[in-house]
């Protein structure tokens, strides 16, 4: 079940994509961007990330910090990172234990074919771990927009 805003955000641990453990626990104090995305490398996900890494200073100011969740491995992870020069953390999740903790792990239908995949959704949340806002409806050519405004 997808938790809401007002909610305590929950806690997750795994690994980045250095294959070093990540913990929400360790953001208190910062206000973070949790963003959920459904694959690594694609046209979306690549946008929405890209346009993170351009406005990565701009968040940072305000006091965010970015962290990417997909249910790719840390290898995948890896390539993306590298490949695009993306400032910040990647989650990996491939047991989807963080997509379903926070309900975003869904049915999705492409081509008549139903599937099960990441819903691109963004939680923002505060220093002291409480959501502030989800976006449902991600631009993924402008989502520092979306959290910014």
């Amino acid at each position: 079940m997808k938790p809401t805003v007002g909610e305590q955000a929950p806690i997750f641990q795994s690994n980045d994509q250095n294959g070093q453990p990540v913990s929400l626990e360790q953001y208190k104090g910062k206000k973070v961007v949790l963003y959920f995305y459904p694959k690594d490398d694609t046209p979306g996900c690549t946008a929405e990330a890209c346009n993170f890494r351009d406005n990565y200073s701009v968040l940072q100011a305000k006091g965010y910090e970015v962290i990417g969740v997909s249910t790719d491995d840390e290898k995948s992870h890896t390539k993306f990172v590298t490949k695009y020069s993306l400032p910040f953390t990647l989650v990996a999740d491939p047991e989807q234990k963080i997509v379903n903790q926070y309900g975003v792990w869904v049915e999705k239908s492409m081509y008549g074919k139903k599937y099960m995949g990441t819903a691109r959704t963004t939680f923002v949340i505060n220093e002291t771990g409480i959501i502030e806002e989800i976006i449902d409806k991600v631009d993924t050519k402008n989502p520092t927009t979306q959290i910014l405004k």
